[in-house]
């Protein structure tokens, strides 16, 4: 494992919204970080989640030019897992060991295939070990 880190969904949702100050701040903290490290990571899966989540369910959704514009200059320069059959036979092997859900064992799954060292995430256990990954809750 290195110093790379795999972004979940939830820290590109939160750097939108307005209702949660201190959370934004982080975010905008941790996707900045990632870009201009290099060492930030993210799967097709938070790209789908987060254009989702981004174009329909926000309070203002994002309109096309500004999900297009968003796509290209942040998600795609920290996209580097696509899907794979590795990746879901052990997401699969990562649900059976943790009780996570599918989706949630494909976000470890994904970070694994990486050698991350560190998943920031809200919605997994904070502090838990996954091989040689670490859960992080970065808004606690």
């Amino acid at each position: 494992m290195n110093d790379k880190f795999f972004l979940d969904t939830n820290i590109f949702v939160y750097s939108f919204d307005d209702n949660e100050i201190e959370k934004k701040v982080r975010a905008l903290s941790l996707i900045g970080e990632a870009l201009q490290s290099g060492k930030g990571i993210i799967s097709w899966q938070v790209v789908q989640e987060f254009l989702n989540v981004s174009t329909k369910k926000f309070i203002s959704p994002l309109k096309a030019v500004d999900a297009k514009s968003y796509l290209q200059k942040v998600l795609f320069p920290l996209w580097a897992v696509f899907p794979n059959l590795n990746i879901y036979q052990n997401t699969i092997e990562i649900q059976e060991k943790t009780g996570y859900s599918f989706y949630d064992s494909m976000i470890v799954a994904s970070a694994l295939s990486q050698d991350c060292s560190i998943l920031y995430s809200e919605e997994l256990h904070n502090g838990m070990k996954i091989d040689d990954l670490q859960v992080i809750n970065p808004f606690v």
